[in-house]
């Protein structure tokens, strides 16, 4: 009989997969959690058509759990919602787990798969397969531009301060903007050994790379604002909503956004909801501290702005204030009436 039950390719199977680069390695299990089959494959079209073929072949598939769905388990993540498998993410193992039973990539499969059948995963992951993953994409490039510009700039004045003093009172007093145009126009001299000729000729080669990030970052702002403005016009509509916020926003709900399924979900999503730290007769909560930190970020831009701006906020501001709640006590409030405001609006434009 357990024979039979084993051989059966009707009954329902679980797998996890622990993602690396080259390759992957996917195990099964069946309803009770018992490995069936461990085997690895190869992190390419095929391999991940392999895989999920493999997976099949031993019963009737439910769910598949991937560690690393947003990295290396990306393109294998595509592919099974693309072959309509319910994928679910997964964290890395349990610590303490680790330390008793050892750590290798076919027992971290096998968690997965046992972890996607307990319902311990993380939750449904993105798709990755849409506009906001353009978005994503593109400011991943804008903020290393962003980064490298600042760094080039504080190189520029770091050489300022320490060149020969009449290069120094030229040029430290000069705004960024001027500063830019005249070190990079300057024409240095040939004496390479000189540190005035070297310092111009550093100074103009900085100002010439901050002049092509600013330029990229630029036409990344245009990719941005194109995409975003065609994804979410409704989003960007609402008060103290920019580009950048609703970027930040979009790139944290992803292209699938009926994994959210509450607002509660969305404000837990963004790290604003505040969690229970209860015990016995006490009965409190404490501030969330995990979440998508970009996300929540943006939600703080949006409260400032309106706390600057917005009529009702502030008159919010000044009642709570009066009730006895710090400004960051308030601040936390609103990122969270916030979030509740936005999660229809941001779910309803990524539907349509």
């Amino acid at each position: 009989m357990a024979e039979a039950m084993l051989s059966d390719s009707t009954r329902p199977v679980t797998g996890g997969v622990d993602t690396h680069k080259d390759t992957h390695v996917a195990a099964v299990v069946d309803h009770l959690g018992t490995q069936i089959a461990v085997a690895a494959f190869a992190t390419t079209a095929a391999g991940y058509a392999q895989l999920l073929a493999w997976l099949r072949s031993h019963g009737t598939l439910e769910r598949v759990g991937v560690e690393g769905t947003g990295s290396w388990g990306a393109g294998l993540t595509r592919h099974l919602h693309q072959a309509d498998v319910a994928v679910i993410e997964i964290n890395r193992p349990n610590r303490q787990t680790r330390r008793r039973t050892g750590k290798s990539d076919p027992l971290d499969a096998l968690a997965a798969a046992r972890a996607a059948l307990g319902g311990l995963g993380a939750g449904v992951p993105k798709t990755c397969d849409g506009p906001v993953e353009s978005i994503r994409t593109l400011r991943i490039a804008r903020r290393s531009a962003m980064t490298s510009r600042t760094k080039t700039m504080n190189q520029i004045r770091a050489i300022i301060d320490t060149a020969p003093t009449a290069q120094r009172d030229r040029f430290r007093d000069l705004k960024p903007a001027q500063l830019i145009k005249t070190i990079t126009r300057s024409r240095p001299g040939l004496d390479i050994a000189d540190p005035a000729t070297a310092a111009a000729r550093t100074l103009r080669l900085l100002g010439q790379r901050w002049q092509f990030l600013t330029a990229q970052i630029d036409e990344l702002d245009n990719h941005l604002e194109t995409v975003i403005t065609a994804t979410a016009p409704n989003l960007i509509a609402v008060r103290c909503v920019g580009i950048d916020t609703a970027a930040a926003l979009l790139v944290a709900a992803g292209d699938n956004p009926h994994r959210l399924e509450t607002e509660a979900a969305f404000a837990a999503l963004c790290g604003v909801n505040p969690l229970p730290a209860s015990s016995g007769r006490t009965q409190q909560h404490r501030l969330n501290r995990g979440g998508n930190r970009d996300a929540n970020n943006a939600l703080w831009r949006i409260v400032m702005s309106r706390m600057s701006h917005d009529q009702r906020t502030r008159n919010y501001v000044a009642r709570r204030t009066t009730e006895g709640l710090s400004k960051r006590e308030i601040i936390r409030c609103l990122k969270r009436y916030v979030a509740r405001e936005l999660h229809p609006i941001l779910t309803a434009d990524l539907t349509t």
